[in-house]
């Protein structure tokens, strides 16, 4: 399997994509990305083609039907509304279910033991096609392999098969409120004169002590946006968080991916996640009661002035107390490595894989609705304006830009340079070891536990992990 970082070609491509593309829709979650609601969804349609993706010779009849498994609870409704208009205009039936928060692996491996599978189903990187690349059908003659921007978009065998292809390209940071750091900037004593000033860890955890001990006069309830650590919120820190000193501890290997992590930068994830639930709008011992709901409603009500998350929080967070204009993102600064030319965290988790054990009916039915998704005006325009994603397609033209401004801030960072952090946490072992590092980050918290147990879960839980995963 091909398990590469995103490389010098990636960071082309993506700027590429990003400028043309359109803007972020969820995240993590899996944990894969950022997720809403607690509940399966089920739609079911029929359909019968788009002129524009005929004309392009993508689609052709098909007799069978599709389901799909969907991984964004964020995104359900947008895909039943999808789906609907695809029924509308064919007879092929779709189904659309989606896996409630946090449940994505265990939902598929008890809808693929039906008899009524689902055809259509997501992985999140090479860790996560592990488990599945034996149901996956070869997508190198389909519509939306042919139509990728880059093979770094899509998971190859080493004997050439596309086993699975991105539909998503997503970028994360700490969001902040630009409104508010500048009626910090003016006030007596503060440590930076404009945000552009905070390019390092240390520069950071400076303004940040002293943001919270001014929160009164500031109007905030603290700096950061809570730390929820339930399954709604938890991803963003055991996942997203831990994808930093990964990313490093790999940076030093010359390596991109491991069967026993070393552990190398735990001291600086400690140190950033002392930060969060320090100079926070709730004590730490909160956080195992607060959502990912909590934290958005948190910055868009501007009682916080940072709140990690990615591209895909917008729709969470505009139209409330904070401004378009007033959002921006920085980079998650840890103390290590260049900080200066750092960038963003940029890449996928979210790969489309179809069921070769379904039906072939059902798995033509399956590749013509994707290519109707990506090459449709509706398909599109869902995706760009109402799913807001940036996607790795060459169909999503410059017409097929979303307003987001935390796209835009994100593309900014790449037109200047700076060097995005892949996402590499799509090489953890297995959600086994996310939810073990998950309840030692929270234990640390609560002070029921101290550090060793989160070194204890990262170290030791890898290496086990990896080990019952590969054997």
């Amino acid at each position: 399997m091909k398990k590469k970082l995103i490389s010098v070609l990636l960071m082309t491509v993506l700027a590429v994509t990003m400028a043309a593309g359109c803007g972020g829709g969820s995240r993590d979650n899996n944990e894969n990305t950022a997720e809403g609601e607690n509940a399966t969804d089920q739609n079911q349609q029929g359909d019968s083609g788009n002129a524009d993706a005929e004309d392009d010779g993508l689609i052709k009849e098909a007799s069978g039907s599709v389901y799909y498994l969907n991984f964004k609870p964020e995104q359900a409704e947008q895909w039943k509304d999808l789906a609907q208009e695809y029924s509308d205009e064919t007879d092929v039936l779709v189904t659309i279910e989606t896996a409630a928060s946090g449940t994505y692996e265990s939902t598929l491996k008890s809808e693929m033991a039906k008899s009524e599978a689902p055809t259509l189903f997501q992985v999140n990187g090479p860790a996560g096609l592990a488990s599945w690349k034996d149901y996956c059908y070869d997508l190198k003659d389909s519509a939306v392999y042919k139509n990728l921007k880059s093979d770094d978009f899509a998971l190859i065998s080493d004997d050439g098969q596309v086993q699975g292809v991105a539909y998503v390209i997503e970028t994360y940071g700490l969001i902040y409120n630009r409104d508010i750091i500048e009626d910090y900037c003016e006030m007596e004593g503060a440590k930076i004169k404009d945000v552009s000033e905070i390019n390092s860890f240390a520069k950071l955890k400076e303004v940040a002590d002293d943001m919270q001990a001014k929160k009164d006069k500031l109007g905030i309830k603290g700096v950061f946006a809570s730390a929820g650590m339930d399954s709604s919120s938890d991803w963003r820190f055991k996942t997203h968080l831990a994808n930093m000193p990964i990313y490093f501890e790999y940076q030093d290997d010359n390596v991109d991916t491991t069967e026993a992590i070393k552990g190398t930068y735990l001291d600086a994830y400690k140190n950033i996640w002392d930060l969060y639930i320090t100079d926070s709008t709730v004590e730490p011992t909160m956080i195992s009661g607060m959502t990912g709901e909590d934290a958005a409603a948190e910055f868009a009500m501007g009682e916080a002035v940072f709140y990690q998350n990615g591209t895909w929080a917008y729709n969470d967070i505009t139209g409330n107390d904070v401004e378009d204009d007033d959002m921006g993102i920085l980079p998650i600064y840890i103390g290590v490595g260049d900080e200066e030319n750092q960038g963003l965290c940029t890449g996928s988790e979210n790969y489309w894989c179809v069921n070769k054990n379904a039906s072939q009916e059902d798995i033509d039915a399956t590749l013509d609705f994707l290519a109707w998704v990506i090459t449709s005006d509706r398909g599109r325009e869902t995706f760009c304006n109402e799913m807001g994603f940036v996607t790795p397609f060459s169909t999503f033209t410059d017409e097929y830009q979303p307003e987001n401004p935390l796209v835009a801030a994100a593309n900014k960072y790449i037109d200047d340079g700076k060097t995005s952090i892949p996402w590499v946490f799509s090489t953890i072992p297995s959600e086994g070891w996310k939810n073990g590092v998950g309840s030692a980050l929270l234990e640390y918290a609560q002070g029921t536990g101290d550090w060793n147990k989160v070194k204890s879960a990262f170290v030791d839980g890898w290496a086990s992990e990896y080990s019952a995963v590969n054997q």
